[in-house]
């Protein structure tokens, strides 16, 4: 049994660590990362004591948790979208208090949020990317579910850990899909980044798990021993998992004295996350209007955070090129600074003449630049405002008291698609020879017709 539980719980909390480490901010990477970390878990579990029923219960979590990775899949215009998340919330702690009070055969009831989580999802495939989603979804799901009803009724097909091997299969390949949706919602390639961890990870299977399973098997009896060789596994799992914040951590402690140091380092660390993440330049050129809305998107709500810009495809915009000269144009940190400033000045464009005041005429303006362009959050718990301009401190107070949340992201997608109108115009327009860095002095000044 240790001889597959070991890799099954390597494997799986490894990419449950990297599905976080991509965006931890993205609700759609956390659910399927505490997916696989359930999943992980319950094998744990039931390797140590196959014969308590918390090892089962684990295992049924997935079902609840990829559910609630099906309603962060659907579209953010669905009108409908906060309260399905919201009943998904409730439903989830109803079903897993059943998983727990149930029978083995009674657990099973986990699969009705995850078949309600598809047929959602299948309701709105036409604006899920990308389109294969959807079917490849339901498909890893139906294998998981079948996994599930041998693992939890007397249907004997061999040994236990075959099941949960292919269990662990199903599940990988659902993280996979997730992490497949997130490259291609934010414009990133996967294949390099996704790669490099794997190998490491890999590694460490056949190093940290290879000495676990020797362990185990020299100590058979020994439940301590076999909690603490799942510990170190998901110790070296987690380092590999999570590289970029494990270093930034680390680069905290040991260089708590030379903040110079710490920035210059975290500067390099953002770097080396962003190359391999980063599209290939003569992609842009053929983004389609949609894709580009969503690039703009992303690129506003990351305003604040230089390492998600680096990663943008709209780093390679034209106008992010006149802004720089000499070796700038090729450093990806200096491209987001420009991208920053781009972004910026089209949300300035939005700016109504005059004084601020409180009216639908600056609902654009004032969703994009007070909450993206300077970070405020005037539904947060509490508010900054104190070094803010008068000007500032009224449109806050405006926004908090007579603007409701969902009102202000209406506003703030409304504004995004104006914005993203405006920097595709200028893309259209632009002669393609822009996008491969022709040196300023032979750009022609022929532009391209949409």
């Amino acid at each position: 049994m240790s001889a597959i539980a070991v890799p099954a719980f390597a494997l799986t909390w490894w990419l449950a660590c990297y599905l976080v480490g991509r965006d931890p901010a993205r609700p759609l990477l956390r659910r399927a990362a505490l997916a696989l970390a359930a999943y992980a878990v319950g094998v744990a579990v039931w390797t140590v004591r196959p014969d308590v029923a918390a090892g089962q219960v684990l295992l049924c979590v997935p079902a609840l948790l990829w559910a609630g990775t099906a309603v962060a899949l659907l579209p953010a215009l669905v009108p409908e979208r906060r309260q399905i998340d919201l009943g998904w919330r409730v439903l989830s702690i109803l079903f897993l208090l059943m998983s727990v009070v149930l029978p083995p055969a009674g657990r099973l009831v986990v699969l009705a949020p995850l078949i309600g989580g598809l047929v959602l999802l299948w309701r709105f495939r036409d604006q899920v990317e990308p389109r294969m989603l959807p079917a490849a979804l339901t498909g890893v799901a139906v294998l998981y579910g079948a996994g599930l009803v041998v693992l939890l009724l007397p249907i004997d097909l061999g040994a236990p850990g075959l099941v949960l091997a292919a269990i662990g299969v199903d599940v990988l390949v659902l993280g996979y899909l997730v992490a497949v949706a997130d490259a291609v919602d934010a414009g990133e390639r996967l294949r390099p980044d996704l790669s490099r961890s794997l190998v490491a990870a890999v590694a460490g299977v056949v190093l940290a798990g290879g000495l676990a399973i020797l362990t185990m098997l020299a100590e058979p009896s020994s439940t301590l021993i076999a909690v603490l060789q799942f510990v170190l596994v998901g110790i070296v799992q987690t380092a590999i998992g999570l590289g970029g914040p494990v270093r930034r951590m680390l680069d905290r402690v040991g260089f708590l004295y030379d903040e110079r140091l710490r920035a210059d380092r975290s500067a390099l660390l953002l770097l080396a996350e962003a190359l391999p993440r980063h599209r290939e330049r003569h992609r842009l050129i053929v983004t389609s209007e949609q894709e580009f809305l969503r690039f703009t998107r992303r690129a506003l709500d990351s305003y604040g955070d230089l390492g998600r810009l680096m990663r943008s495809p709209l780093t390679d915009l034209p106008a992010v090129d006149r802004r720089l000269t000499g070796r700038a144009i090729e450093q990806p940190l200096a491209r987001a600074f420009e991208l920053r400033a781009v972004l910026q000045e089209a949300v300035v464009r939005l700016r109504p003449a005059g004084a601020f005041a409180a009216t639908e005429d600056w609902r654009h303006y004032a969703a994009l630049y007070y909450c993206c362009i300077l970070g405020l959050k005037p539904h947060g718990r509490r508010p900054r405002t104190e070094a803010l301009e008068r000007e500032e401190r009224r449109a806050v107070d405006w926004l908090r008291r007579q603007i409701p949340r969902r009102t202000l992201r209406r506003w703030q997608d409304e504004g995004t698609t104006i914005v993203a109108g405006l920097l595709w115009d200028e893309l259209v327009r632009t002669d393609p020879r822009w996008l491969t860095r022709v040196p300023p002095g032979k750009r022609p000044t022929t532009t391209r017709s949409t």
